[in-house]
């Protein structure tokens, strides 16, 4: 597809417990990000209750819509084409931002355009940094998703290897659980571990195939508070935090760097929710010392937002590649380019 004008992209965000809509322009220029978080409502149950996040998905997404176009003073028959997840995540909270734009772009006669969340989250550096051009490799960290991927093109990835259990996020959140903290799990860890010490040694969680796995990583936290609770005795929470935080951290850095070299390239990329994580931001500054350029999306563009997904959605849009209204909610879908285990 030729372009000769601006384009202008609505995306819509609901996978899971935040409803946001964003106005992007050209795919690299934010003008709206708005962002309705649920954490004060899941808090209570200390952890994201689907039902509940779907129903108040249902409850504001035509507001947070209306709020994004507003304050990028731009009118909907200027908007080029509705981007919307539809992938993965809950599939009841996925199904009300996909219901919400194919009804809008039906009424409009807008153009839809499908977006994969996790590759999403890899745009988010486009918005940080609108000079970032593929090739490139990309640590991806996300509440569901972990892995190192070589970025070939905007819509080409080749994943050079992934967890086989848990997600680093998801993680984060069970051994938060464990040591008493609130939901989220992962700010409230990488807050407590920088006033701990790593005095806790654990397995690395990269695997003899150079996977990740963090389920050993998660039961052996839960068993060390565990074991200590039933003998009677304390432990320095701050401390095991400071020790999960390392070696859930490390081993992803440690493969990433492994990957780099291997493959030659010269920039790294960060994405996904555990991106914020203070001490995997330091790790990352290493490869800057190594003659490696460093991206790493501003802290509101970690976690989820609809930016990202009109991000993305620009460069399905040049592909010309279309949804239809029988679009759906696919809560398994994976990024092009994993391979099974």
């Amino acid at each position: 597809m030729n372009i000769d004008k601006d384009i202008y992209i609505l995306g819509i965000e609901s996978s899971c417990d935040e409803t946001a809509a964003s106005v992007v322009k050209n795919g690299r220029e934010i003008l709206s990000n708005v962002v309705l978080s649920q954490i004060d409502i899941h808090k209570l149950y200390g952890g994201v209750v689907p039902e509940i996040a779907s129903r108040n998905h249902v409850d504001v997404v035509d507001k947070i819509v209306k709020r994004a176009l507003t304050e990028a003073d731009i009118a909907l028959k200027q908007i080029d084409a509705v981007a919307v997840t539809y992938g993965a995540g809950l599939v009841g909270a996925l199904l009300v931002g996909v219901s919400y734009a194919k009804g809008l772009c039906q009424a409009s006669g807008l153009p839809l355009i499908a977006v994969n969340h996790i590759e999403g989250h890899i745009c988010a550096n486009y918005l940080t940094y609108p000079e970032l051009e593929p090739p490139y490799m990309c640590l991806l960290t996300s509440g569901g998703h972990t892995a190192v991927v070589k970025v070939l093109d905007y819509d080409k990835y080749d994943v050079l290897c992934s967890t086989v259990d848990d997600a680093v996020g998801e993680a984060f959140d069970k051994v938060a659980r464990v040591l008493g903290l609130c939901y989220p799990g992962g700010p409230e860890i990488d807050k407590l571990a920088c006033s701990g010490k790593p005095v806790y040694k654990f397995h690395s969680v990269v695997v003899s195939n150079g996977n990740f796995s963090y389920s050993g990583l998660k039961t052996a936290v839960i068993n060390l508070v565990h074991n200590a609770e039933q003998k009677g005795e304390s432990i320095n929470k701050a401390d095991v935090a400071a020790s999960f935080n390392t070696v859930a951290v490390d081993g992803l850095i440690d493969r990433l760097r492994q990957e780099t070299k291997a493959n030659g390239l010269k920039t790294v990329a960060v994405a996904g929710g555990v991106g914020a994580n203070s001490y995997l931001r330091r790790r990352m500054q290493e490869f800057e010392q190594e003659g490696y350029k460093v991206c790493m999306p501003k802290l509101s563009l970690c976690g989820d937002n609809a930016a990202m997904i009109a991000s993305r959605g620009y460069y399905i849009y040049l592909q010309n590649e279309f949804a239809d209204m029988t679009l759906n909610a696919c809560p398994t879908l994976k990024l092009r380019g994993e391979k099974p285990h």
